[in-house]
Parts: structure tokens; C-alpha cells; sequence
């Protein structure tokens, strides 16, 4: 019996103002492999609506180097818990109108389950954890938004 190498993580994150396609990360975690039996996603999207019902923009800033290091650590955290193939996290900042996508986290992994609790746990900690501050622009002026109390919640339930 071999004893085989412990495999480096095949994680990437990425912080951009550039927009990203539906399509990121699906290449690059893939590379062939036959080892990988689910991929699932997120893609967060700017609404409309939030504080106000009338969001006309969103502003996301963010502190260069500790954002990165923070999502990084986020996937690294899911790569220990659950059995993963491959994590993918893209987060963009700057100016967003409604419809543009915000976020989008792919895990791959041998089975579904892994993949989807994995998915849904690096959200709920990017939400509580990753350094970004969102600003919305509405018809009656501009706001940041307030950590919300339910995101919390989510996160304490891992």
C-alpha cells in the first residue's frame, strides 16, 4: 500500500473591479479532471432594493491585501472541513448598478453534498468576515449598508 502525497489546496481568489462571466472558474477548476462529480455555484447579483426600494447603485470598497487574505483563509477553512476538488472566489469592488453580479464562489468537489455545504458556508462567512463595506445609492441620497443581523446568524450556525 502507497502512502500518496497530501494534495495542495486548488483554491483561487480574485478582488476586481472588472466584471467577471457566469462561466469563471468552471475551466480552471476543471483542467480535465475525472476526479470532480459536482460543481455547485453562487453568483450574488446588485438588486434594486435593500434598505430603500429604490437602490440605483452600489459603491463596494474594500482594504487591499487584507480582503484577499481573508477570503484565501475562508476557502482554506472549507478545504479542511469538507472533501473539495477545487474552490474558486471572485468578489468585485468599485461602482455596480442593479443586475451586475457582486460574487461568485464555485466548489467542486467528488460529491454534491460536500460542494453545496461548502458553497453556502464560504458565503456566510465572506458575508460576516471579508473586509468590504457597501455603499447604495438611492433616489433619496446615498447610505452604507448596516451589517444585517441575520448574516450573523447564518454564520454561527457552522
Amino acid at each position: 500500500m502507497s502512502v500518496s502525497e497530501p494534495t495542495l489546496p486548488d483554491i483561487a481568489v480574485e478582488v476586481q473591479s472588472a466584471p467577471f462571466s457566469m462561466a469563471y472558474g468552471y475551466e480552471s477548476a476543471l483542467r480535465q479532471r475525472t476526479d470532480i462529480g459536482a460543481i455547485v455555484t453562487f453568483t450574488g447579483l446588485v438588486r434594486d432594493f435593500n434598505e430603500t426600494p429604490d437602490v440605483t447603485g452600489l459603491t463596494l470598497e474594500h482594504y487591499p491585501g487584507m480582503t484577499e487574505r481573508t477570503l484565501t483563509q475562508i476557502a482554506e477553512q472549507a478545504w479542511q472541513r469538507w472533501a473539495l476538488q477545487a474552490v474558486r472566489v471572485i468578489h468585485r469592488v468599485g461602482d455596480l448598478s442593479p443586475g451586475d453580479p457582486i460574487v461568485r464562489v464555485l466548489v467542486a468537489s467528488a460529491h454534491r453534498r460536500d460542494a453545496f455545504e461548502a458553497c453556502d458556508f464560504i458565503m456566510d462567512y465572506l458575508k460576516t468576515q471579508a473586509p468590504f463595506w457597501k455603499k447604495e445609492h438611492s433616489k433619496q441620497g446615498a447610505y452604507w449598508v448596516k451589517e444585517r443581523h441575520t448574516d450573523q446568524q447564518d454564520a454561527e450556525r457552522w
